[in-house]
């Protein structure tokens, strides 16, 4: 009896990938049907990848159709797995492709989160060159990007992506889908150095306990797997510090307009008053439970100037990042978010009487002939931070000499 499951995508607008259907059969050893854009220069290495995929999976008998776009191997790899799994979804084998130089890179909670470009992870021609963009992570997404369709097959290409891409030194994040299926992309992916899970639709602390318990329960208590919960309604703005709080795993809170707007029956508008409130409440609550808040996505890539005024609002209400949707975002997102010379230049000189102060025993710090209150020289020391991380300030800048 035959078994027959299918993964990847046709058409004139594919590339760097490939559309796989493989016939689980009982008996007639391995035929493989091979049409490729690259089979004159490539066709030994397909065919041969697609035996040792079906050797690591157990599979004796079958017959694959495979037509080929450019695919890389670990893409290839990962249809052909998601394929035959489809077929029959009893199939334990896994194949797992070489993990590539940066495969075990790691992150901190305090790391800078300015930027997060969302890739469809079904599509592998958005994620091949992706490291080379400059943002500060980059999240391989199995929800709102992925038709239901697919998202079995996208599993598996994640999977490798997180193996085989080169990130180019940013965060490495994924976002899973809401509830069980969820947890079933955990399985899949949770072993191979994923840095930061987002949670989608968050509105209970009980649903980041189960994301943590389930990390914990494949990775054991002491993992380093953070979490951010994305708040895209009402009630998840409502429980916004609760959950923030669930777990000592969770390192941000982030925020989705275009939900949380339809969710409380109105349109999203490029002033902002309908998420107003949402957008106070879930930084608040971010900073009472010591994590960062990071903005919503930009949606308009061409409207460059909208997105600087819609960064430097999100940095004015106390944000510390932005979700973008396409590269060209990334460096006027890091540009905003930068300290501006005049806010360097005065944090500097408040960090430098706040350490004279200290060297000569003081309790008091004055600037001139002005008292300057404690609060005011924590923000200093953050802003001379965030310029030294954005790399407008060198590291040495105490070393200078003060301009006069």
């Amino acid at each position: 009896m035959s078994r027959i499951g299918q993964a990847g995508r046709l058409g004139s607008d594919v590339r760097s990938d490939c559309h796989v259907t493989c016939e689980l059969r009982d008996g007639g050893g391995i035929e493989l049907d091979v049409q490729s854009k690259v089979d004159w220069l490539f066709a030994g290495k397909i065919r041969a990848q697609a035996r040792a995929v079906l050797e690591a999976l157990g599979v004796r008998h079958a017959r694959l159709a495979i037509r080929d776009a450019g695919a890389l191997p670990w893409t290839l790899a990962s249809r052909i797995e998601a394929a035959a799994k489809a077929a029959d979804p009893s199939l334990a084998g896994e194949y797992l492709p070489e993990a590539a130089t940066d495969g075990q890179a790691t992150t901190s909670r305090t790391r800078l989160r300015r930027s997060r470009l969302y890739l469809p992870g079904n599509e592998p021609k958005f994620m091949i060159n992706a490291g080379l963009y400059g943002a500060d992570a980059l999240i391989l997404d199995l929800e709102d990007s992925v038709a239901p369709e697919h998202k079995f097959a996208a599993r598996y290409l994640v999977r490798n992506g997180l193996r085989c891409l080169e990130f180019g030194g940013a965060e490495r994040m994924v976002r899973i889908n809401q509830g069980e299926l969820g947890l079933q992309d955990l399985d899949c992916i949770i072993h191979h150095n994923v840095h930061v899970v987002l949670l989608p639709k968050a509105e209970s602390a009980e649903q980041v306990r189960a994301v943590d318990d389930r990390i914990a329960a494949r990775l054991g208590t002491n993992h380093n797997v953070l979490l951010m919960p994305i708040i895209e309604s009402g009630k998840g703005a409502w429980f916004a510090y609760d959950i923030a709080s669930a777990a000592k795993s969770v390192v941000a809170l982030a925020i989705g307009l275009e939900d949380y707007t339809a969710d409380i029956g109105t349109q999203r508008t490029a002033e902002g008053k309908e998420s107003l409130w949402m957008r106070q409440a879930v930084i608040n609550a971010a900073r009472a439970a010591g994590v960062q808040p990071i903005d919503t996505v930009f949606s308009d890539v061409a409207d460059s100037e909208g997105l600087r005024q819609s960064v430097l609002e999100a940095k004015s209400l106390g944000f510390d990042g932005k979700g973008c949707i396409h590269p060209r975002q990334i460096p006027i997102i890091h540009e905003a978010f930068a300290p501006t010379q005049k806010e360097i230049d005065r944090a500097v000189k408040i960090v430098r009487a706040f350490d004279d102060a200290r060297a000569r025993g003081l309790a008091a710090v004055s600037l001139g002939s002005k008292m300057i209150d404690p609060p005011v020289v924590k923000r200093a020391i953050h802003t001379v931070e965030l310029a030294v991380a954005c790399k407008v300030l060198p590291p040495n800048w105490k070393d200078t000499e003060v301009a006069s």
